[in-house]
């Protein structure tokens, strides 16, 4: 049996000073650096997941209500979508971008980054991806048949047990602890290393207990 370590979204966009900013983001980042440094051994494998939207439709809103719409955020290319600076990448071994085209909360509607792809860029926040970028970008990059999800690449390195962290707690976190339970996955998340959008957050580790997750 392996074990994982799944860092969600820990993202710019996500910290303070992104345009969907977390309180205690960049502490997280931080924290999930130290804590990776201290356990790696721990663990047989590291992943991670980023908000990597194109064109999300809906999901994008000029007067967000913050449910199931919200303010544009990790476009893809742009330095809102790339991964903290607070946050080491050295034992991370592999990235799974999740909602191109629609709303993805949970990592396990990502699909596996090129092996080339940079974690930590150097355009402006908030830029749009430039033209001669776009090809890059475009929807027949992500229809591939033989695109991997997180899912198919946990299965492939005989992953059971998963350990989640990252951003946010109320969202993303825990969609993708609900979905790994769902996948058969025995799932703990380490409450001290995620962050919420709301200041209670009883609701959302009394849904994720009731859904199975464990909670440290």
């Amino acid at each position: 049996m392996s074990r994982a370590l799944i860092i969600v979204d820990v993202q710019n966009d996500f910290c303070e000073g992104g345009s969907l900013a977390v309180k205690g983001g960049a502490d997280v980042a931080g924290a999930i650096s130290e804590y990776v440094d201290a356990h790696h051994g721990q663990f047989d494998h590291i992943v991670a997941t980023q908000d990597w939207h194109i064109e999300p439709g809906a999901h994008f809103a000029e007067s967000p209500d913050f449910i199931d719409s919200w303010p544009p955020h990790c476009v893809a290319g742009t330095r809102g979508a790339e991964l903290h600076p607070d946050l080491d990448t050295e034992y991370i071994q592999a990235y799974f971008r999740k909602g191109q085209f629609t709303a993805a909360y949970s990592g396990f509607e990502g699909i596996l980054a090129p092996e080339d792809a940079v974690p930590t860029g150097d355009r402006n926040p908030g830029a749009l991806p430039l033209p001669e970028d776009t090809e890059a970008f475009t929807a027949s990059s992500f229809a591939d048949e033989d695109a991997i999800g997180l899912d198919d690449w946990l299965q492939s390195h005989d992953v059971e047990d998963v350990v989640i962290v990252g951003i946010a707690t109320d969202y993303c976190v825990m969609a993708t602890a609900l979905d790994a339970v769902q996948a058969g996955y025995s799932v703990t998340v380490v409450r001290n290393l995620t962050a919420g959008i709301a200041a209670d957050l009883d609701d959302a580790y009394a849904e994720m207990e009731l859904g199975g997750v464990d909670l440290a």
